[in-house]
């Protein structure tokens, strides 16, 4: 089963650390840093979100509804009938269909996008580049392109950003083989009320689910 962190996520919809890189776009940096400086004031967020992939060659469109709760190092992700959550140091992932939990660590794999480094994402090994702005939805939007500096299985990541709210609306991941990945933010609320138990993995609520330690 393919996992939602490969691609963004999800979502790049929030905190932005913004360093020193060849080929600076002074306008996108200046709007990278606006975003983080905003969101950095958050203790933490829930985001409702479309989730869908698109590979016209393959005749492939699908669209799924997600959640996506951070509050630091924390996270807790359901889409379809998957859930993942981590405290920061292990990573648990519930298949509600098979009953099965599977743990492990946090990657360290630079090719993955999960929710740990989505906020980050283009801190460091991107260029960057304001494309436009405009007017989508009646709301103000800036357009703005990631493109990895050495090689991923993606080759550009579009973000577009609510101009008033400094907040990322919407995500496009563009992979080498024709798949299309987005992420649309439906709902972001923020200094939510985030209880530290909903990012661990306590047997007892999960009867009946088989263990798997892939640590």
């Amino acid at each position: 089963m393919k996992k939602i962190f490969l691609i963004i996520t999800f979502a790049a919809f929030g905190f932005i650390t913004t360093k020193a890189q060849p080929q600076v776009d002074i306008k996108a940096k200046a709007i990278l840093d606006g975003v983080s400086a905003k969101t950095k004031t958050y203790t933490s967020m829930s985001i409702d979100f479309t989730y869908s992939i698109e590979n016209k060659a393959q005749k492939i469109k699908e669209s799924q509804q997600g959640t996506l709760i951070i509050k630091g190092t924390k996270y807790c992700l359901e889409i379809a009938k998957q859930k993942v959550f981590s405290d920061g140091k292990t990573v648990w992932t519930y298949l509600k269909d098979s009953k099965e939990m599977q743990i492990n660590n946090p990657s360290n794999d630079d090719e993955a996008i999960n929710p740990q480094s989505i906020f980050t994402l283009w801190e460091k090994g991107y260029r960057y580049k304001l494309i436009k702005e405009e007017i989508q939805g009646g709301v103000s939007v800036q357009i703005i392109d990631l493109i990895p500096i050495k090689g991923k299985s993606y080759f550009k990541v579009r973000i577009i950003i609510d101009k008033l709210k400094k907040q990322i609306s919407k995500a496009i991941v563009y992979d080498k083989n024709g798949n299309i990945y987005t992420y649309k933010v439906n709902k972001f609320n923020t200094n939510v009320n985030a209880n530290d138990a909903s990012f661990t993995f306590n047997k007892a609520n999960y009867p009946g689910v088989e263990v798997i330690d892939l640590r």
